[in-house]
């Protein structure tokens, strides 16, 4: 019997040493999982912060805003943007009117609510040198609600929009220009 003894511990000691090395193995994967996971983390909040950027170039780009006024990241948050000019922009705003100006244009026009997705419709097609984007209508919808330029309307989930300005002037009678910077 003491042979069985033996063996029961030999397989004991192999099976504990066996386990062990599992165990330290499972701890190195999991920190290798951990260090990928914060370097994938850093990585995602990079790109959103250059989605952010670029939404916002964007944005300002097709809304005629002068794209001095375009927040850029600072060098040190390890985020080296070139500065923009707005050169092109005044030059391209010269040329066509701003997209406040058509969206006041478009809702001075209709006579029932419209949602963004209807206006940037329209503006693409009436434009189509110009890429209008819904979420951008949607934006300067907002904006104009916010200047009570326009009066937004929800009916369940849906929101729409009508235009407060009838012939340049808004509903109290005063100038539609007054509340809008001139750049935008």
């Amino acid at each position: 019997m003491p042979d069985a003894s033996l063996t029961t511990t030999e397989l004991l000691t192999h099976y504990s040493s066996q386990l062990t090395q599992d165990l330290e193995r499972n701890v190195q994967e999991q920190d290798q999982v951990r260090n990928e996971i914060q370097a994938l983390q850093a990585r995602l909040l990079t790109l959103q912060h250059d989605h952010t950027v670029l939404a916002t170039m964007q944005q300002a780009l097709e809304s005629g805003i002068p794209l001095q006024q375009v927040p850029t990241s600072s060098p040190s948050q390890g985020y080296d943007l070139p500065a923009v000019s707005a050169a092109g922009a005044t030059r391209r705003r010269q040329q066509s009117p701003t997209l406040v100006a058509l969206i006041r244009a478009y809702l001075a026009e209709q006579s029932e609510p419209c949602s963004a997705a209807e206006v940037a419709t329209a503006l693409s097609e009436a434009h189509p040198d110009r890429v209008i984007k819904t979420t951008v209508v949607r934006t300067t919808l907002e904006g104009l609600v916010a200047r009570s330029s326009a009066q937004r309307l929800k009916q369940g989930h849906s929101v729409f929009y009508l235009g407060l300005e009838k012939g340049g002037e808004k509903a109290d009678g005063s100038d539609a220009g007054d509340d809008i910077p001139a750049g935008g």
